[in-house]
């Protein structure tokens, strides 16, 4: 139903005065054309809204009904108007940022605590998201950016990466594993384990990296059970239910159910931020210079 802002202004007016020329005196306007906003919209609506009486008005049950759906919409498009103009202006700005929950840590929490330090204009809104997910919701613009892991080996067009941070990859066994208590671990020992794995279907970069490892130490990797969190892997690990590879992060968040292992020679795996390669927002820009 297409209802204008000045009818609903006139409406409200009414309701809340109880009389047309009270509320034609707030919004400084003639009784007859208020009159007609009102007719308008009961016209539209199909239903008297207003019993006239000789002190005033009263409403029906299908204005009251009306009134406590629509008596903040007049205050919210203000409210909007206001927040946009103040946006373009660059008083405030809005920074979407998708996430792995694998990558957090104090020093992107510090990341965070620093940019809201410079910028507390910029409202930050964070979403946890699968790193496939994230890549798409920056490629049609439902993010600004996001921390999606490793960088893809066939990185999708339009997005650039920036990396951020390097960190080890573990193998992470049950604490009750034969290798829990080895101080590193070589790839080709882990041939005849069963994996547990992030999914290919969420992490793909991440996937691949993993096969690639074990291809290149003479094997291919026994995965039983699949999970598109690396929390979900790191408890199913802690469970009993097999071994990992995973970051440093979170194979650190099962101890001491599940222990990390480094591996022999070390392996370090490089997070990136994405984001889309034409000019974004200031504030991704700032976001993107506190990060490096």
């Amino acid at each position: 139903m297409d209802y204008s802002l000045r009818e609903l202004e006139c409406f409200i007016a009414v309701a809340e005065e109880r009389s047309f020329t009270r509320a034609a005196r707030r919004l400084r306007l003639a009784q007859p054309p208020l009159s007609r906003h009102v007719k308008a919209l009961e016209e539209k609506i199909g239903a008297v809204l207003f019993i006239r009486e000789p002190r005033g008005v009263s409403l029906t049950e299908a204005a009251n009904v009306f009134y406590e759906e629509t008596r903040n919409i007049p205050r919210r498009l203000l409210r909007a108007g206001e927040a946009a103009r103040r946006c373009a202006s660059g008083e405030i700005s809005r920074l979407r940022l998708g996430f792995v929950s694998a990558v957090m840590s104090d020093d992107l929490a510090g990341v965070f605590r620093s940019f809201r330090a410079k910028h507390p204009q910029v409202h930050i809104t964070l979403h946890d998201l699968p790193p496939q997910d994230q890549l798409d919701a920056i490629a049609d613009g439902r993010l600004d950016g996001g921390f999606v892991g490793i960088e893809p080996d066939d990185p999708p067009a339009g997005i650039r990466f920036i990396p951020w941070r390097a960190e080890s990859l573990v193998c992470l066994v049950p604490s009750g594993h034969p290798l829990a208590g080895n101080k590193t671990v070589a790839l080709p020992a882990l041939a005849d384990e069963s994996f547990i794995a992030i999914s290919r279907a969420s992490a793909p970069a991440f996937a691949d990296k993993v096969r690639d490892l074990c291809a290149a130490a003479g094997f291919r990797p026994r995965i039983i059970l699949e999970s598109p969190r690396a929390q979900a892997v790191a408890l199913m690990v802690s469970a009993g239910s097999g071994i990992a590879l995973l970051p440093d992060t979170p194979a650190a968040l099962v101890k001491p159910s599940a222990k990390a292992v480094p591996l022999r020679p070390g392996v370090k795996i490089r997070h990136v931020f994405a984001c889309r390669e034409r000019r974004g927002s200031g504030a991704v820009a700032d976001f993107i210079r506190l990060l490096r």
